[in-house]
């Protein structure tokens, strides 16, 4: 995918599933790479479990941080709903990468709307290929639930032309000291995940 003049990658969840952390390991593994990076970052209700997104778009030279509707490359969601929230930034030949994580939102969990039923049926016809990953399964597996964005980003970087070694290397360089060894295995597991 890096043979585009510009890779668009929208980042989508809830706050505190580490989307900012993952959006920095992207940034970084392409600024070592050689490309020009542009992120931001938007935080809605994150202490609430609002809606978190961010934005990473890299090549020879970005102007803009930020990603059009419909001009998503790739979509790396954390979260079922929020996938369909930001379904409408993927390119027409994008591909979603998604956490199968159900998380009721306020709305939800208080008895005035229902979470809908078909959300892996609508995202699939609205993209290219859709990669459903039970990606906080696979956390639990490497040592640690909290590492469902380093999994995410080890699916994620099966579709990028980037080294495992700059990925572990981002990632590494990124979280606390005593969990390097917990996150390198979440991201392997994502990156072998099926």
């Amino acid at each position: 995918m890096t043979n585009k003049e510009t890779t668009n990658i929208l980042i989508a969840g809830v706050g505190g599933q580490g989307i900012l952390l993952a959006s920095e390991v992207i940034a970084s593994v392409c600024l070592t790479a050689g490309y020009d990076v542009k992120q931001s970052e938007v935080h809605g209700m994150a202490q609430r479990g609002g809606s978190v997104t961010s934005h990473v778009r890299f090549g020879k030279t970005v102007y803009s941080p930020t990603i059009e509707k419909g001009k998503a490359d790739i979509l790396l969601s954390f979260e079922l709903l929020e996938t369909l929230r930001w379904i409408d930034y993927l390119s027409t030949d994008g591909t979603v990468i998604v956490n199968t994580l159900r998380i009721d939102p306020m709305t939800v969990a208080g008895g005035s709307a229902q979470y809908p039923d078909n959300i892996p049926q609508e995202l699939q016809s609205r993209c290219r290929q859709l990669v459903a990953v039970n990606g906080s399964e696979l956390a639990l597996q490497a040592g640690n639930g909290k590492a469902v964005n380093i999994t995410l980003l080890g699916v994620l970087s099966r579709f990028l032309e980037f080294s495992p070694e700059l990925w572990k290397n981002a990632i590494a360089a990124r979280v606390p000291q005593k969990t390097i060894p917990i996150n390198l295995l979440a991201f392997d597991y994502g990156r072998n995940a099926k």
